[in-house]
């Protein structure tokens, strides 16, 4: 049971996660910490990635390892593209799945980054 509540929780945690990811800079109060886990995330992807492959999430290691345990073995090796399958019941190639997350990182961190770089300026 305990690991059932696991798969719910990285679920909702990691959606919640992404959704944050993508506009947590709409709000003004967020913009800091949106900044902070959209850096978080690319260094994740990059650093991480040198050891564990390119794009290594350990939320989704994690959350793989969870799912192996309750003997749901995942079809997909992107959690975007199981995410579109798990909630929406869409099937995306895991190569869309890829150019998707990385396309709209780029935008969020690019939005991120320039209202925090005019938030900073406007203060003075």
């Amino acid at each position: 049971m305990h690991y059932q509540l696991l798969d719910w929780f990285f679920v909702a945690f990691h959606t919640l996660l992404i959704v944050f990811n993508l506009f947590g800079w709409i709000r003004k109060a967020w913009l800091r910490y949106n900044l902070i886990t959209l850096l978080l995330t690319g260094g994740s992807w990059i650093f991480l990635g040198l050891f564990y492959g390119l794009g290594y999430c350990p939320l989704t290691d994690w959350h793989w390892m969870v799912l192996t345990k309750l003997g749901k073995y995942p079809d997909t090796y992107s959690y975007v593209a199981y995410l579109f399958k798990r909630i929406i019941g869409i099937e995306i190639t895991d190569s869309l799945a890829d150019r998707l997350t990385l396309w709209f990182y780029l935008l969020a961190l690019g939005i991120s980054i320039t209202l925090n770089i005019i938030r900073r300026f406007s203060k003075k």
